[in-house]
């Protein structure tokens, strides 16, 4: 199957390529290296461009015409960078999807998939952090909002036309791909992960923000996925996703011209176990300690992911310590 790939020179995109080639599919990079590395796209068809042009996209569908599907990353994802600018994220994100929806179904193209993200949901309270793909939502960035805005936007347009969208909500991606074809390639990531990388790299004490949650340890508690395993859960989408809308159709009674399913591993580890883990695993020696809250900070939520393995037959496979040590390896090789 030949894939159209938007924000395919980015990190989950450039590992999903790897993934889609390793399955025998053949990716079609769209991307216009504003935030995505040139590196990651050598030796695939790629075309740099605003993913609005529709001229662009109209020679990429007209040079590659078995195109069948679309991945749609392409999307500015830094949490306090949309803070300062959120007319940016707004224009990027929702105003140039729209116009990318729309010229894919101008030009014959029915299938979408979308990267979103689980920081629409609200947090959940209680001892239940688990969230389903019907829990309440509650986006409270402006690159949340855009995330939800685009979810929202194109569920209408599913519904007023022949398109149909697939929205995968990503829950906390980490670790690099397997065989390091690609991986975190941005400066001063925020994610833990990154945090402790970026720690042990410059001998900064690593801190453990908030220590009373109510959580099995006190910390905050995460849902952290293998990048690998988020990548092969797009495969999944794409070779399932007829299928995947005929399920929930029988399921559902009616037709479904949209659908959401989460992404994660499907287990909560808290940040004091993502630690633990690193240290096994990182060669040298953390300096950690325990800090406040950061304000905003919630005690966290983990996927349910019965959608995934029942709509899309696929299931999270590596670990956390596998994470570690892909990025580590990347890490060390870049």
């Amino acid at each position: 199957m030949k894939i159209l790939v938007t924000g395919g020179a980015g990190y989950i995109g450039s590992v999903t390529c790897s993934a889609l080639e390793e399955a025998g599919h053949q990716p079609v990079i769209l991307d216009s290296l504003v935030t995505g590395c040139p590196d990651f796209v050598a030796g695939r068809p790629f075309y740099q461009a605003d993913i609005a042009q529709k001229e662009v996209l109209e020679q990429v569908l007209r040079e590659h015409p078995d195109t069948e599907l679309t991945i749609h990353f392409a999307a500015r994802i830094q949490v306090p960078e949309s803070v300062s600018q959120p007319a940016l994220y707004y224009r990027e994100n929702v105003l140039k999807s729209l116009q990318l929806f729309e010229n894919l179904a101008e030009l014959g193209q029915k299938k979408v998939i979308f990267s979103s993200s689980a920081s629409i949901y609200e947090s959940p309270v209680g001892e239940n952090l688990s969230v389903s793909e019907t829990s309440s939502l509650k986006p409270l960035s402006p690159y949340a909002k855009s995330k939800w805005m685009t979810e929202e936007m194109l569920k209408d347009l599913c519904a007023a036309s022949d398109l149909r969208g697939l929205a995968l909500r990503y829950f906390n991606p980490v670790g690099a791909d397997p065989r390091l074809r690609s991986g975190p390639y941005l400066p001063d990531p925020s994610h833990l992960l990154g945090r402790l990388l970026t720690a042990v790299r410059t001998g900064e004490t690593f801190l453990v923000t908030g220590t009373d949650y109510p959580t099995r340890d006190g910390t905050g508690l995460r849902d952290f996925i293998h990048i690998w395993d988020l990548a092969l859960a797009h495969v999944a989408a794409a070779e399932r996703f007829d299928s995947a809308f005929a399920q929930a159709a029988q399921e559902s009674g009616e037709p479904q011209s949209y659908l959401a399913v989460n992404v994660g591993s499907g287990e909560g580890v808290t940040v004091r176990e993502f630690v633990q883990a690193f240290e096994q695993v990182y060669p040298g020696e953390l300096q950690a300690a325990d800090g406040p809250r950061r304000p905003g900070d919630s005690a966290g939520a983990y996927a349910d992911i019965t959608r995934a393995r029942r709509w899309l037959g696929w299931s999270p496979s590596l670990s956390i310590r596998e994470a570690v040590e892909s990025a580590l390896a990347w890490q060390a090789r870049a």
